[in-house]
């Protein structure tokens, strides 16, 4: 467990909002009403988990909602509080800095991204490794924690984390302690299919980093569509111009259009662009 800290052993809890707050509520509201299931009709919490957790098998028969509801599938009190404050305190920061349009984007990517890769993982290496085969399951936040601290890292490199209330060590050098330690999982033993899924997804965060554009994909997509949108308009402006020009030819008398389709005062009179009687 890793908290940013300044000073020693305080702690500065972050604000609670935005999409790090949806993301941890989301999580909780999952976690107690699976609980409530649990206590008083089991049959159906299983029948749940095993509908909501990503499970590479499901995915090619069609259940794809596996693959944005399984970071939320929590199993275990300690681990649920672990996931969430880290999401708290490196998801507020990141969020912070890069907007909750960009963090929400961010997030959907590294999950949705990490739960296909490790899915085509297993369709690859399953036949030959048991332990990354098609029936296997992930679930939790861990992964997208993962993904999240590597974010972190990417904009905080040089600055200082209390890990374990204990040591303080940079940022860049925290992730890359954790990845190696999921890696060695992935490799040798533990939970090897869920310690890939975690790589999986943030190898899936790593890759938007480098290649979306720095305010997002929506944000660029809607860029794109305005500027699309606002030449077709100027080409009709351009082309309700030429007609007018024309018409009033054919009145005797002539007028003027600059290039982008607006009238030109024949006196010299720069337009003014609050003036509505211009055309426009």
């Amino acid at each position: 467990m890793a908290f940013r800290s300044n000073s020693p052993i305080m702690l500065a809890l972050p604000p609670f909002r935005g999409v790090t707050r949806q993301i941890i509520l989301t999580t909780l509201i999952a976690f107690f009403v699976m609980l409530a299931l649990a206590l008083f009709l089991r049959p159906v919490e299983a029948l749940l988990m095993d509908h909501l957790m990503l499970h590479p098998d499901d995915l090619r028969h069609g259940m794809i909602w596996q693959l944005v509801s399984w970071p939320f599938m929590m199993d275990g009190i300690l681990s649920l509080l672990l996931a969430l404050l880290s999401i708290w305190f490196f998801g507020s920061a990141v969020e912070d800095d890069r907007g909750s349009s960009w963090f929400k984007e961010y997030f959907l990517v590294a999950t949705i991204g990490g739960g296909l890769l490790i899915t085509m993982i297993a369709y690859v290496l399953g036949p030959h490794v048991p332990a990354f085969d098609i029936t296997h399951r992930a679930s939790g936040l861990w992964p997208a924690v993962l993904a999240i601290m590597l974010a972190y890292a990417r904009f905080h490199a040089n600055e200082e984390i209390r890990f374990n209330f204990i040591f303080k060590l940079k940022a860049k050098y925290l992730v890359a302690i954790y990845l190696l330690f999921y890696l060695v999982i992935a490799l040798i033993g533990g939970d090897r299919f869920g310690a890939l899924t975690a790589l999986c997804t943030a190898l899936c965060g790593y890759g938007y980093l480098m290649l979306a554009p720095k305010r997002g994909l929506n944000f660029a997509v809607s860029e794109k569509w305005f500027r699309i949108r606002n030449s077709r308009y100027r080409a009709k402006r351009r082309r309700a111009a030429k007609k007018f020009a024309v018409y009033m030819r054919e009145q005797g008398k002539d007028v003027s259009i600059d290039p982008s389709g607006r009238y030109i005062d024949p006196d010299g009179n720069a337009r003014d662009p609050h003036d509505k009687r211009w055309m426009n």
